[in-house]
């Protein structure tokens, strides 16, 4: 599959045809998979966290996901209607076993009918988590229709608390909008805190060497005046333009490092599967706040795993650096049945690789292969 810019091909095939191959491909490399339970792989993990893609159109041009100009954006018709993102969600739920949701993008609020999405799968599942994954653009005059649909809780993507940072890392002047979404949460945040499920609001943070590599006492301070846990990540190679490089990349020990600069950093207890590992930020006073550090690249954790991803497009990724992946939208444009659906994404997961790639390979090898998909083009 050729591709441009990081962004999906567009294949010819007949829905048919492309239903066709996806079956005997499944058929073919994972014949010996589970025909019933939850997501499985051959390493013992499981898949209870459901990520899904609503769209690769993004607002921002944010230089570690995209390139500043010639994107190729999916054809509308290629993108998963509500209705099917709606029943993909279902088969995950009541046949396989997630248990967590995420929407994510491109940008999520550029779907026009994102509060029908949020409001139909709330409506089928009245327990599940259902969280997004969001820059903030546009969220202040959505954020009260999105939570009385049924959305839990939102990661807001700040990369930089200095508008002219924003500016040059987003390639957009658009840090007051930002402001403006994440501002609108944390008032529905304080608003909701008796409640007995208050919204959530966290910070997700990529810090690049010579743009923000040294913002992230700012951000951690950012977080503790506003009552939010930042989590920093390490910036992983899914940018468009294919830059990425391992020097270039701050490091959770880099971050960690600057941290300790202001604060104590006192790790905390029961990570599990979860991706971030957090600390207690202890100054004199005690403790101040809390920040999580995600160490994709340098200290994986690719042993707990628990995610399955859905693209856009509607193809199965079993993980975020995966170079393949299966076209589960073929198959329910082309009548399968929900159970049908169901053993094509155990199938898919069976898959899984043991580990992304990175540490095998060596971040410094030439013998790692960045995947051809942006981050943007995958979902987040």
């Amino acid at each position: 599959m050729n591709v441009s810019l990081g962004m999906p091909s567009i294949r010819t095939e007949s829905v048919a045809d492309r239903a066709s191959h996806t079956r005997d491909t499944l058929q073919r490399r994972a014949h010996d998979a589970p025909t019933s339970g939850p997501l499985a792989d051959t390493y013992g993990r499981t898949g209870t966290d459901l990520r899904v893609s609503l769209t690769d159109l993004c607002n921002l041009r944010c230089t570690y996901c995209m390139p500043a100009s010639g994107m190729t954006f999916l054809p509308k018709d290629a993108v998963l209607t509500a209705a099917e993102v709606v029943r993909l969600v279902r088969v995950a739920v009541d046949v396989l076993g997630v248990r967590e949701l995420r929407l994510t993008g491109g940008e999520p609020l550029l779907r026009q009918d994102l509060s029908h999405i949020v409001a139909s799968i709330r409506g089928n599942h009245p327990d599940l988590p259902i969280a997004m994954t969001t820059n903030a653009i546009g969220l202040e005059k959505h954020l009260s229709t999105l939570h009385q649909a049924g959305l839990n809780r939102i990661n807001v993507s700040l990369d930089t608390v200095d508008p002219a940072t924003f500016a040059q890392l987003s390639r957009r002047a658009k840090f007051s909008e930002v402001m403006d979404g994440l501002n609108a949460a944390l008032r529905l945040r304080d608003h909701t805190a008796g409640d007995s499920a208050p919204f959530g609001v966290k910070i997700n943070s990529v810090l690049m060497r010579g743009v923000n590599d040294h913002q992230a006492v700012d951000l951690a301070q950012f977080g503790i005046d506003h009552g939010i846990t930042v989590r920093f990540i390490e910036q992983m190679p899914l940018d468009a333009d294919h830059g990425w490089t391992r020097q270039n990349m701050v490091t959770a020990h880099d971050i960690a490092t600057q941290l300790q600069q202001r604060w104590e950093l006192r790790p905390r207890a029961g990570r599990g599967s979860a991706p971030a590992e957090l600390f207690d930020l202890v100054d004199a006073r005690g403790v101040a706040g809390q920040v999580g550090i995600i160490a994709s690249v340098t200290r994986p954790f690719c042993s707990a795993c628990t995610r399955t991803r859905i693209t856009a497009e509607g193809k199965i990724r079993s993980c975020l650096f995966s170079h393949e992946e299966f076209d589960l939208a073929a198959l329910l444009r082309s009548g399968a049945s929900d159970d049908q659906i169901a053993q094509a994404w155990r199938q898919a997961m069976w898959l899984k690789p043991k580990a992304h790639g990175m540490g095998e390979a060596g971040l410094d090898s030439d013998a790692y292969e960045q995947p051809n998909r942006s981050m943007s083009a995958i979902g987040g």
